[in-house]
């Protein structure tokens, strides 16, 4: 099994890939760590405590609360996106709460823990990581991968014309990452692999909806906020970038082309903050990218782990089926 860390800022897709890390076999997830993104951090925490239960795991992996804000600059959120990321669903009283240790902390401990194994899997803004490189200068040389879901390889933005949201929102954190050293750093992009091969349509979200599980349902609900974003912002279907992060750490083989690049990032033009450049170029590579995936594969993938049923708790299955509050 493959040592993980998830460190998310957890709404709809988030919460798909932490259903990926918590239930895919070859996954031991180590830990959940949050920091400040999509919606606010206190519904990210429930966010992923709800998704946790729902995947049979309440009490098993600890989540740990780290920054609340980016480095520098003000926090933006993405709730016009995601709404609270879990459809209104609210969580029951099922006794989990935060664990104690500061998130880049915890990143730390387990980086000596599993020396030269752990994965980390960063799905939301880099500002835990940037912090554990900053308080730890060996920490980047012992990880064995870390995974970035962010940046456009094509300079398409998603928060701004340049910029993606996660690389957006806390640039600094970003810049910081990129030059710690990693020795395997992969970055899964906005533009082109989510774009081109990780969008599900109707008919895809319909496929899932079908399996009527308490899984499947769950995603439809935690789904339709972005799913109907997208669509008004001209995507044929919701975007699952943060699902295909984790299931590309542990599964290569939905990769079909990738490509070394030397990573940049803009961290102070107005018209381009937050852009990455990626250098294909580079005689000095420091990342990695897939340029494709197959995108059929992923959605199979993602679909089987939604037919799942774990021994979720039936206080969770009803506040799933409960209806939302928009009715």
């Amino acid at each position: 099994m493959i040592p993980l860390v998830v460190d998310t800022d957890t709404a709809a897709d988030d919460c798909f890939a932490l259903l990926v890390a918590l239930l895919d076999p070859r996954a031991d997830l180590r830990a959940v760590t949050m920091v400040a993104g999509n919606v606010g951090f206190t519904q990210q925490v429930h966010n992923a405590l709800l998704t946790i239960a729902l995947a049979g795991r309440a009490g098993e992996v600890p989540v740990y609360l780290g920054a609340d804000r980016p480095l520098l600059r003000p926090w933006v959120d993405a709730v016009d996106v995601h709404g609270d990321g879990v459809g209104g669903i609210t969580r029951p009283d099922d006794g989990q709460a935060p664990a104690d240790e500061h998130a880049a902390l915890a990143l730390i401990r387990l980086s000596r823990e599993h020396e030269g194994r752990l994965r980390i899997v960063a799905i939301g803004p880099l500002t835990n990581i940037a912090l554990a490189v900053r308080l730890d200068p060996g920490f980047a040389a012992r990880i064995d991968r870390l995974t970035i879901m962010g940046g456009s390889i094509n300079g398409r933005g998603n928060i701004t014309p340049a910029a993606e949201f996660n690389i957006y929102v806390d640039p600094e954190a970003a810049a910081i990452t990129l030059g710690a050293g990693f020795a395997d750093l992969r970055f899964v992009t906005w533009d082109p692999v989510t774009l081109n091969d990780a969008v599900f349509d109707r008919a895809r979200v319909a496929e899932i909806a079908a399996l009527d599980t308490p899984l499947a349902r769950f995603f439809v609900r935690a789904n339709q906020a972005t799913f109907d974003f997208d669509l008004r912002a001209g995507i044929d279907g919701s975007t699952h970038p943060d699902s295909l992060s984790v299931a590309l750490s542990l599964d290569e083989d939905l990769m079909i082309d990738a490509a070394p690049f030397e990573v940049t990032v803009e961290t102070s033009g107005p018209a381009t903050l937050g852009a990455t450049v990626f250098g294909w170029r580079s005689t000095t590579p420091n990342a990695t990218a897939p340029t494709s995936i197959d995108g059929e594969r992923f959605f199979a993938y993602l679909k089987g782990i939604m037919a799942l049923t774990p021994p979720t708790p039936s206080a969770v299955i009803d506040a799933i089926d409960s209806p939302s509050p928009a009715g």
